[in-house]
């Protein structure tokens, strides 16, 4: 699990790559299902939870709104700087991993990790 301030920035970036992402959401909604979502009026926001361990990636209202859903026969309204959950990341520890394993009747067999100890890929079998 990296830093809190190192994850909130990879979430964030400064071109706002992962802004214009989160923002496909509503893009990807307004196609599929009928909706008239004006993706420029919301800002993204990415938020490190500690207690959950992971990131949340929020849409925020910028001004009250309403938005139709025709597919789904609904209207949702929006108050001003109201937030619209569209992503969870969860981040692990060895850990964290090896407790959810268990807990599914799993055990971890290998453990593997870069350099830096970034990023780890687990090998588990049945219990």
């Amino acid at each position: 699990m990296k830093a809190p301030d190192r994850l909130v920035a990879a979430y964030d970036d400064a071109a706002g790559v992962t802004a214009e992402f989160n923002r496909n959401v509503l893009r990807v909604i307004n196609g599929a299902l009928g909706a008239d979502f004006a993706p420029e009026r919301f800002d993204h926001v990415a938020r490190w939870d500690p207690d959950a361990a992971w990131i949340e990636m929020r849409l925020r209202a910028r001004g009250s709104q309403r938005v139709r859903i025709a597919a789904l026969d609904l209207t949702v309204t929006f108050a001003d700087r109201e937030e619209l959950r569209t992503e969870i990341s969860a981040k692990f520890t060895r850990a964290r991993v090896e407790d959810e394993l268990a807990a599914a009747g799993f055990a971890l067999r290998r453990w593997w990790t870069d350099a830096p100890g970034d990023f780890g890929v687990s090998l588990a079998t049945r219990t």
